[in-house]
């Protein structure tokens, strides 16, 4: 049976209120959580992002859910740093905590300094990342010198076993690329055909472990409140991957989204002031091979929903 979590936008919604609704969602009755890992938000209207992993301590530790994050080690974290972080979080909490680990968006890396590099390079620092840290989690000491330097490191608490390594691909092809190293993957809503085609690429070139889903969805009482919800908070984010990854400023994406429609929102964001309907979209996500997926709704007081989520949508999907 597929299982439904709830997403924590740290971008959206202040540190302490978002470990309040990660404990409210559980309460409504959501399975896990996962969250991603941001320096900055994707617009000055969503105006939050707090340290993602200070909150996953204070959330494993209030509730009982299982975790996930979105990372990008080989800028902003060295992966020996990152990898620190999983096997601390891993080992408080065995059997609880996995970690996506993607190449990053330019807004968040480049504060460090550096040149935001070509896209190819970006993804082959993050597989040397990825090995690097793997390898940290698994006892090793690591020295190694390449696209990402490393001396002598070695992670020193962490749990009995490495916790999953998830890749996140929104194409086909980056979903077969990361089938080589990944313990399962993670993706985002788009058409279903687009959805058939990643599952597809990823399963024939041995991809193993969870296939994931976060979907971005936008309910109100009404169906003018749903959409306006949705365009205030999610028209920022409805560009292609190449432009969420090299948009350097937050201020840019506010420019950009002042050219967006409410047709490109709505091929982003699932809204409907019906459950019904949204019940019915996830259970056709859940039909393409889905294991997990993820809930994100885009409004930023997320109480209703969840109350609403808690008493209708979740016993429907049950």
């Amino acid at each position: 049976m597929t299982r439904i979590g709830f997403h924590a936008n740290h971008e959206q919604v202040a540190p302490r209120q978002l470990l309040a609704d990660v404990q409210h969602a559980e309460r409504a009755g959501f399975a896990m959580a996962m969250c991603s890992d941001h320096l900055h938000p994707w617009s000055e209207r969503q105006g939050h992002s707090g340290y993602t992993w200070s909150w996953l301590g204070a959330a494993l530790a209030t509730t009982n859910l299982s975790f996930g994050c979105v990372s990008a080690p080989g800028q902003r974290y060295h992966p020996a740093i990152l990898a620190q972080k999983i096997g601390t979080l891993a080992s408080m909490f065995p059997d609880r905590f996995w970690t996506a680990l993607a190449s990053g968006e330019a807004v968040n890396e480049v504060v460090t300094g550096e040149p935001w590099p070509r896209k190819e390079v970006r993804v082959a620092r993050l597989e040397e990342s990825v090995d690097i840290i793997r390898r940290l989690l698994s006892g090793e000491e690591v020295t190694r010198e390449g696209i990402v330097n490393v001396r002598n490191a070695r992670v020193w608490d962490r749990p009995d076993e490495v916790p999953a390594l998830i890749g996140p691909a929104i194409s086909p092809e980056s979903a077969a690329r990361v089938a080589g190293w990944a313990d399962g993957l993670i993706t985002v809503n788009q058409s279903h055909d687009k959805l058939r085609e990643v599952l597809d690429r990823y399963g024939e070139a041995g991809g193993r472990g969870p296939r994931v889903l976060q979907v971005h969805l936008s309910w109100a009482p009404t169906q003018a409140e749903a959409e306006a919800i949705a365009w205030d908070q999610w028209r920022s984010n409805v560009f292609s991957a190449t432009i969420l990854g090299d948009v350097t400023e937050v201020a840019t994406f506010d420019e950009l989204s002042a050219h967006a429609t409410p047709e490109k929102v709505a091929g982003a964001v699932r809204t409907a002031s019906d459950l019904g309907r949204h019940a019915e979209w996830i259970a056709e996500y859940a039909d393409l091979g889905f294991d997990d997926i993820y809930l994100h709704f885009v409004g930023q007081d997320q109480r209703p929903w969840l109350d609403a989520a808690g008493e209708h949508l979740l016993p429907a999907l049950a």
